[in-house]
C-alpha cells in the first residue's frame, strides 16, 4: 500500500499555476477509509468548482493545508484500500465526490448497503449531496465512465428545470442557453424538451461549436455569440448562462430587455472573463446552486423518488447524446495536467469527454 498521495495543487488565484504534490498519507484512525482513486471525470464542471471556489467553498472538501494552494473536486470511483470500518471492506468500490490525487481518506457515516456520508471534521456544514458516497460492490458496473462523465452535470440540469417549470418558465415561451455545448447545457436541453416541450430551446454558442451544437438535434434555434441580434426579441424569454461572460449576460439583457422573464446564473465555463454584471437591463440574474435545490427537492419527494426522476431522464439524456460524445481515456501525470490546462482555456472539444486516471 502507497504511504503517499499524489495530488495536484493549483493556485486558487492563479489556476493556471498547478503542480504535482507528494505528501505523506496520515495514519488511518479508527473508523475510517483510505481510498485509492481509479479513475474520474473531468469536465468543464470542475472548472466552474475552481473558479468560484473560495465563494462557494468547494476547496473545503479537499484542504492542502496551504490556504494559497487547493485540490480540484472531481466526480469519480475509488476503491477501498484500507479499511478500519467494520461492514466496509477492503476491494470495496465507490462512487463520488474525490479530489484529483491517488489516495483520500474518508470517515464513514450513515452506513447503508447503498452508500455512506463521509463524516470527517472538515467537511461538516458542506453540501450533503457532496458529501455522499455510493456503493458499487467489488465489480465494475455500466457505464461507469459515462456516470462519471454526466451524471454530476445532468443532475444540475434535471434541477433547472424543475426549477423553471415549477414557475411556469416566468411566463416565457423560449429558453435562451449560452454554452449550448456543454454538457450540463445539453442536459437542460433533452430534460426541457422531454418535460417542458413547449418551451423554444435556443443554443448559443462559439462558431467553433455551432455545427456540434446544431447536429444533437437538442435545440430548436442555434446561434453564435455574434448572431445574437437575430433572436426574435419580442419573445417572452428566459436565460440560463452558463458562460459566466459578462459581456455576453449583458448583450442578453440588451437585446431582450424587460422581454427577458428570469436570468440565471449557472457555472463559470469561460472562468477568465467572468466579472460583475454592472447595471444590467431587465431582471436581476439569479445564482442557482444546485446542491440547494437538490436538498429542497428531496426534502419534498424523498431520495428514492428524486434519485428515480433524475435516473430516468439521465438514461433519456444518454441515448439522446451517445452518437455526439465520445468517452476518451488518459493516463500519466503529464497528460492529467495538460488535460486540466486545456479545460482551464476552454480548449477541449465539446465531443470529447475525458476519464482520467493517474497511473
Amino acid at each position: 500500500m502507497s504511504e503517499q498521495v499524489n495530488s495536484l495543487w493549483v493556485k486558487k488565484t492563479d489556476l493556471p499555476q498547478s503542480n504535482w504534490q507528494n505528501t505523506d498519507l496520515p495514519p488511518l484512525a479508527q473508523g475510517e477509509l483510505l481510498l485509492e482513486i481509479e479513475k474520474y471525470a473531468l469536465t468543464a464542471n470542475n472548472i466552474t468548482y475552481a473558479a468560484v471556489g473560495d465563494g462557494f467553498g468547494y476547496w473545503n472538501f479537499f484542504p492542502t493545508g496551504d490556504d494559497q494552494w487547493g485540490i480540484v473536486p472531481v466526480w469519480g470511483f475509488a476503491k477501498v484500500a484500507a479499511s478500519h470500518v467494520e461492514g466496509i471492506a477492503v476491494g470495496e468500490r465507490v462512487y463520488g465526490y474525490l479530489p484529483m490525487a491517488s489516495h483520500l481518506v474518508v470517515a464513514p457515516g450513515n452506513v447503508t448497503d447503498a452508500g455512506f456520508v463521509d463524516s470527517a471534521a472538515h467537511r461538516q456544514g458542506l453540501a450533503i449531496i457532496y458529501n455522499q458516497y455510493h456503493r458499487l460492490g467489488q465489480e465494475s458496473g455500466e457505464m461507469e465512465a459515462e456516470r462519471a462523465l454526466y451524471q454530476p452535470l445532468f443532475t444540475t440540469s434535471f434541477l433547472i428545470e424543475d426549477m423553471m417549470r415549477k414557475s411556469d418558465w416566468h411566463g416565457a415561451q423560449a429558453l435562451l442557453l449560452t454554452s449550448a455545448s456543454s454538457k450540463t447545457a445539453l442536459g437542460l436541453a433533452v430534460v426541457a424538451k422531454n418535460l417542458s416541450p413547449e418551451i423554444k430551446r435556443i443554443g448559443l454558442t462559439s462558431p467553433g461549436n455551432s455545427a456540434f451544437v446544431a447536429a444533437t438535434g437538442l435545440y430548436d434555434e442555434v446561434l453564435t455569440y455574434d448572431q445574437l441580434a437575430e433572436a426574435d426579441a419580442d419573445q417572452a424569454t428566459v436565460s440560463v448562462d452558463f458562460a459566466g461572460n459578462s459581456k455576453v449576460l449583458a448583450a442578453i439583457h440588451d437585446h431582450w430587455g424587460d422581454r427577458l422573464k428570469f436570468s440565471s446564473l449557472v457555472g463559470a465555463t469561460h472562468f477568465e472573463e467572468r466579472g460583475g454584471d454592472g447595471e444590467l437591463k431587465g431582471p436581476k440574474p439569479i445564482l442557482f446552486f444546485a446542491p440547494t435545490a437538490a436538498e429542497s427537492l428531496m426534502k419534498e419527494i424523498g431520495p428514492v423518488d428524486f434519485r428515480a426522476k433524475v435516473d430516468a431522464q439521465f438514461a433519456a439524456f444518454v441515448t439522446a447524446v451517445s452518437g455526439h460524445l465520445s468517452v476518451e481515456h488518459l493516463s500519466g501525470l503529464d497528460s492529467l495536467q495538460n488535460a486540466y490546462l486545456e479545460m482551464l482555456a476552454n480548449k477541449v472539444a465539446p465531443n470529447r469527454g475525458l476519464i482520467c486516471t493517474l497511473t
